[in-house]
């Protein structure tokens, strides 16, 4: 009987371990205690002499219309957060795929990685090669348009259109921000806090507009803090940083082929290094209103739907008008 009981209470603390003091709930490395809106596969990959894991979502409709999509995640986020445009294109009748890049959501987290936005376009390639899909349309947001751009730029004949929502890397930050080595950027990720990323993403993503169901994606990036293997996601989102800081894609906008829409809110902030440089310098980066009308004048033919009093996340923030500049695009 003790036994059962010491057992009993083994379990319960466990159990209440998972949440820290303020109540944070602790996250898995691999977010197996978060399940994603729809089923999750996972790909097997060799990459770097490492045997490694692409996790992603794969949703076919009954209705479908023969067509493919391929949504690419953000820096701080992962496929989860396209719940609701996982829905309507699914409705539309499109064969929906959402990877989880390496290193980040539900996929495998290197201790050693040289991160390239074109080894994600490769490590993307290879899945779309494997689940038959042949031709698809591109979306990217944040980080996952610079890596769109990319894989629009290697993958010609795969990518029938192009879509970048609030991309990052619309301006060359080396320009004016003094570089800072991965163990800089890796101090700057182990001393995260929820109130930290919480600020962040509010000051940058929202420009100060702050809603309860943004709480979701500060809670799944700060509960990693309170994992014991915190220092290798640490570690990866630094080296990540490093990629972008590293490797524009906005000198090679002239080279898309593809039809290209970019969409845009016009109050996004968001710029890396900011707080490297003085307030004046800070003050004229990210300013997403001049950002995407310089971009769209790069792309040849492109759209440009800019969503006034928007910030980073359209397709979360003002959701109805990021589908109705999206669906008319990919239809026609």
């Amino acid at each position: 009987m003790k036994m059962k009981i010491n057992l009993l209470l083994a379990l319960l603390g466990s159990a209440l371990s998972i949440y820290s003091q303020d109540g944070q709930k602790w996250m898995d490395i691999m977010l197996n205690n978060y399940e994603y809106p729809y089923e999750v596969h996972y790909f097997n990959l060799n990459v770097q002499q490492q045997d490694l894991k692409m996790a992603y979502m794969d949703v076919i409709p009954e209705n479908s219309n023969g067509k493919n999509i391929v949504l690419l995640h953000g820096k701080n986020f992962n496929g989860a957060y396209w719940r609701t445009t996982i829905e309507r294109l699914s409705k539309e009748g499109f064969r929906v795929i959402v990877p989880d890049q390496v290193g980040f959501g539900k996929s495998s987290k290197p201790q050693n990685f040289n991160y390239t936005f074109q080894q994600l376009s490769i490590n993307t390639k290879e899945l779309l090669d494997r689940i038959g899909v042949r031709k698809a349309i591109v979306l990217g947001h944040s980080m996952g348009g610079m890596l769109a751009t990319r894989f629009a730029l290697m993958y010609p004949e795969t990518v029938e259109k192009l879509i970048l929502e609030n991309p990052i890397g619309l301006e060359d930050w080396k320009l004016v921000v003094p570089y800072k080595p991965i163990d800089w950027w890796y101090q700057i990720e182990l001393n995260q806090t929820y109130d930290k990323i919480k600020s962040y993403q509010l000051d940058n993503y929202y420009d100060g507009h702050w809603k309860p169901e943004y709480e979701e994606w500060v809670a799944l990036q700060a509960g990693w803090i309170l994992n014991s293997d915190y220092p290798r996601i640490a570690w990866d989102a630094a080296l990540t940083f490093d990629m972008i800081f590293t490797q524009p894609v906005l000198y090679e906008f002239g080279n898309i082929k593809c039809p290209t829409l970019l969409i845009i809110g016009t109050r996004d902030k968001t710029a890396l290094g900011k707080q490297l440089v003085s307030n004046e310098i800070a003050s004229k980066m990210g300013n997403y209103k001049d950002l995407g009308k310089i971009t769209a004048s790069k792309i040849p033919g492109a759209k440009l739907v800019e969503l006034e009093n928007v910030g980073h996340l359209p397709h979360i923030e003002n959701f109805d008008g990021f589908i109705e500049a999206l669906i008319p695009f990919i239809n026609y």
